[in-house]
């Protein structure tokens, strides 16, 4: 039997009000007092206490959850969902757009009472005429023929909202993407808009690339200026998350024989970068911001949200330290032996040619978010909003081998003759770091790319009815549709509960 999904109702409807009785009546004197009617301690005691069980204690306030509504966009990437996760914890809702409802985090978001899932891509695709190719590859930079935006599903997306977080990511043509969204937000009145957003080195320095799925943020940053929406720009640091021993370009620790990791990337191994949790730490800096409001943070103020800022060795020494195995850091070029999405393969690119533009001086190479002032603030800002980030270091020790794990990897679960492995020493007095060319290769069995199989580990949203959701992808959703959407994400062959395709740069 066919199920129908309404595309009418919302995912997942708002909890009926619940009435909450206050006591009127006024209290005797024995209710004022606290449950325990003696004191071991006299009243010139310096141990007695205002809160002691003979002082008066006011009635508890009764709290209202906040009575707001927060548009959010690619809600199962990293920073999205850590928003998610805690916006609702305290009372508000959301409503979220999803891709689809495939993945762990996907679930999650799915299932919290306090989200509205709007399903749909946020671009819209043509059918392919006679003669043209029928996969289009929708992470291209720039307009791509045969690829719109889809302004039903951004218009639903911002009815009866009054804050946005909004984090573009490369799927369709992002500029487009993020000025329909933008111009969408203002027709809302939307209070405060917060965008996650990032630099175009080349604006700083005519000698700097571009770094195209930078350059389509700041874009879409000056849009966002250009109306007038009241607005804060955060410019995330590199997440501790994207670490992994898969064969992932940029970021793969490889697993070598011996038990330890290396890290290859172009970066100086003597120069600082900004380093945050994206999952952990995200989330409770922007609810801060939202909370703070437009009078602190709004016109426009960029921020800088990172809580560490290490070298390359530094970040190698953290996550030894944690992971309690060797860490070595490889300045070299990016290896990338995994398809990828064209638009990853042509930032990653760029990024190579920007971070090696210092040559043997850290101090040459040019800051990750641009402008030096930004980063310079690193972390103080951040701080501010957040007290409690999980650095590098906890995550190696607490995160990381769960995710590896959940990835299919069975390292962690290794027994080790004499407990933790300390780091040795190389004889150059650089325990983590060299310089130079790199012969490593991936642990046996784990540099093929076959890991779809860890795609829906216990992540499956119910399809049988149970829930009810928007879709917006150019109307009804058909099953040769479905087909188009697998072949052109064909270049993420490698999915897991970790690296979702919302997880690469969102």
């Amino acid at each position: 039997m066919t199920v129908e999904l309404h595309s009418d109702l919302a995912y997942r409807p708002a909890p009926a009000p619940r009435e909450i009785r206050i006591n009127t009546h006024p209290q005797t004197e024995i209710e004022r007092r606290h449950k325990h009617s003696r004191s071991s301690y006299s009243d010139g005691s310096p141990l007695m206490s205002r809160n002691n069980s003979l002082t008066f204690r006011p009635a508890k306030r009764f709290l209202t959850g906040p009575d707001k509504t927060i548009a959010v966009i690619n809600a199962a990437g990293r920073q999205a969902a850590s928003f998610i996760r805690v916006a609702t914890a305290v009372g508000y809702h959301v409503r979220a757009q999803m891709r689809n409802l495939e993945g762990v985090i996907a679930t999650e978001v799915a299932t919290n009472p306090n989200v509205t899932v709007l399903l749909g891509e946020l671009y819209t695709k043509e059918k392919s005429k006679p003669g043209e190719p029928a996969q289009i590859d929708v992470s291209k930079n720039g307009p791509i023929s045969g690829i719109g935006v889809n302004h039903n599903l951004i218009k639903e997306l911002f009815r009866g909202t009054q804050l946005a977080f909004i984090n573009t990511t490369f799927y369709g043509d992002e500029n487009l993407i993020g000025e329909a969204l933008a111009d969408a937000a203002k027709a809302a009145g939307i209070q405060h808009y917060v965008y996650s957003s990032m630099p175009d080195h080349n604006t700083y320095n005519p000698d700097w690339p571009s770094l195209p799925l930078w350059s389509s943020k700041h874009q879409v940053e000056e849009y966002v200026r250009k109306i007038g929406l009241p607005a804060t720009f955060v410019y995330t640091g590199i997440y501790n998350n994207n670490f992994t021993s898969l064969p992932y370009p940029l970021f793969c620790t490889a697993l070598q024989k011996d038990g330890s990791f290396v890290w290859q990337a172009p970066f100086h191994p003597d120069a600082k970068l900004p380093w945050l949790d994206a999952e952990h730490d995200v989330g409770p800096a922007v609810l801060q911001i939202f909370k703070d409001g437009v009078k602190k943070w709004g016109g426009g103020k960029r921020i800088a949200l990172a809580y560490e800022m290490l070298t390359p060795r530094e970040a190698c020494r953290h996550f030894a330290k944690g992971v309690g195995r060797p860490v070595r850091y490889v300045q070299g070029p990016i290896e990338v032996t995994v398809p990828i999405p064209e638009g990853y393969r042509c930032q990653l690119e760029a990024l190579e040619t920007l971070f090696t533009l210092g040559g043997d001086d850290p101090k040459k190479q040019p800051p990750y978010f641009g402008d030096l002032e930004l980063e310079n603030d690193c972390p103080k800002t951040a701080l501010e909003l957040w007290e409690g980030p999980r650095g590098l270091e906890e995550y190696a020790r607490e995160v990381f081998p769960l995710e590896e794990h959940a990835n299919g990897l069975t390292w962690m679960l290794e027994e080790e003759d004499e407990g933790e492995t300390e780091p040795e020493n190389n004889g150059n007095g650089n325990d983590y770091g060299v310089k130079g060319g790199s012969n490593h290769q991936p642990e046996e069995g784990h540099a093929n790319g076959d890991h779809n199989h860890h795609q829906q580990q216990n992540g499956s949203v119910p399809r049988n009815g149970e829930y009810h959701h928007h879709q917006h992808q150019n109307g009804d959703r058909h099953d040769s549709e479905d087909e188009d959407d697998d072949d052109e994400d064909e270049g993420l062959v490698m999915r897991g509960p970790k690296r979702e395709d919302e997880g690469w740069l969102a």
